[in-house]
């Protein structure tokens, strides 16, 4: 029996965080002994202590797939999130943020437990992240709370890296995955972080044959594949995921479906503010590009045209409408 027609473009799975953004210099970082632009999971006391060395910040709802999933809302696009947040302050911070995006959010909060996940975002002078994150709930995502009638209904169900190697987070992962293959639906996956992926290699390799579009960028392929060359690495991909899209930062991005080959420039940004959510928001129009089943060429340059947006501002998500940019380039969905 055919599975019934898609309602969504886009179901993303994550980490459900709060972000807290601050600028501070290169000193700060290097005191808590911290590898720049990375991401490094701590524990409550961890980042109680980092937390308390910060300057002023910003407050905003993130985490990596919920970002894609806002993006895939600013662009036009039917989105849904699947992740956990537990019944505090910042738990209902998190749900209000991402569904006055126009995001679908019905997970079931937890009720006890650790508390709602934060990621403390330390940006230094170059634009460069290095985040600081305690998982808390949502470290518990379960295989109980994945609505698999809403990721069956969804073209792309796209995973987010950071889920890769967490044994709390495989039975969601399995079931999201299995969910959407079952379907007749593709299942896309992030490599999200070099040092992540040199940590979860295993879990990685172990879970590409499932993946039918990877993201990443160059560092991580890198990383991922052993090779020196971003050619070689997109090459390697893709001789186990159909489609790979990679991202080059001011050398723009690279896709290939194991036929063709194509390259896009940059967009190009007058100031780069915070590159915190780049790579969230270049998913987020290259996934709906292919959800829409555009060229390889437009999804590239969706992708990258969601990424200028938000390195041009502090903070994760969009604050212009991605869908106006798209249309004013030629690229309305």
């Amino acid at each position: 029996m055919d599975a019934p027609a898609p309602t969504l473009d886009v179901v993303t799975v994550g980490s459900a965080i709060v972000d807290v953004l601050a600028h501070v210099d290169d000193a700060l970082v290097a005191t808590h002994g911290l590898a720049k632009g990375t991401m490094t999971l701590v524990d409550l006391a961890r980042s109680a202590a980092i937390y308390e060395s910060m300057p002023p910040g910003v407050e905003v709802s993130g985490g990596s797939a919920a970002n894609t999933a806002a993006g895939v809302a600013s662009l036009g696009g039917a989105a849904a999130f699947v992740g956990k947040v537990r019944d505090d302050a910042l738990g209902d911070i998190f749900a209000h943020d991402l569904r006055s995006t126009g995001v679908v959010y019905t997970t079931p909060r937890g009720t006890s437990g650790p508390p709602t996940a934060r990621s403390l975002i330390l940006v230094t002078p170059d634009a460069e992240r290095t985040m600081n994150t305690y998982l808390g709930v949502a470290g518990e995502l379960a295989a109980g709370d994945v609505d698999e009638a809403l990721v069956a209904s969804a073209r792309i169900t796209y995973v987010e890296g950071y889920l890769v190697g967490l044994p709390s987070a495989e039975g969601a992962l399995t079931a999201a995955a299995g969910a959407a293959h079952r379907a007749g639906r593709r299942v896309a996956l992030t490599l999200s972080d070099p040092f992540w992926v040199q940590l979860q290699r295993d879990a990685f390799t172990e879970l590409l044959p499932s993946v039918d579009v990877l993201l990443g960028n160059e560092s991580e392929a890198l990383e991922m594949t052993g090779e020196t060359d971003v050619e070689a690495a997109l090459m390697a991909l893709t001789k186990t995921c159909p489609v790979v899209a990679l991202t080059r930062g001011a050398a723009g991005a690279v896709a290939s479906d194991g036929k063709d080959t194509v390259s896009v420039p940059a967009e190009p940004v007058t100031s780069v503010k915070d590159t915190t959510g780049a790579g969230d928001l270049f998913a987020a129009g290259f996934l709906l590009g292919l959800a829409r089943e555009r060229p390889l060429a437009d999804c590239l340059r969706l992708g990258a045209l969601a990424a200028a947006e938000v390195i041009s501002h502090t903070g994760a998500r969009p604050q212009t409408s991605l869908a106006a940019l798209a249309a004013a380039r030629g690229l309305a969905l």
